[in-house]
């Protein structure tokens, strides 16, 4: 039971470092290529516009 809560532990903590390193990545890329950052401002647009048309789930 230790070693299969021991290898969660480990690929939770190899996740975590790799969705940062993306994270990172992403920016720098978006900062060097401003193209980038504008179609990620449209896409987070789009995707603003497209959650308020939808009907609210309760």
């Amino acid at each position: 039971m230790a070693l299969i809560r021991f290898l969660t532990a480990l690929f939770t903590f190899i996740g975590v470092l790799a969705s940062a390193f993306a994270v990172v990545l992403a920016v720098i890329l978006m900062l060097r290529y401003p193209p980038i950052l504008i179609a990620v401002g449209i896409a987070c647009l789009l995707f603003n516009w497209v959650l308020k048309r939808l009907p609210k789930i309760r």
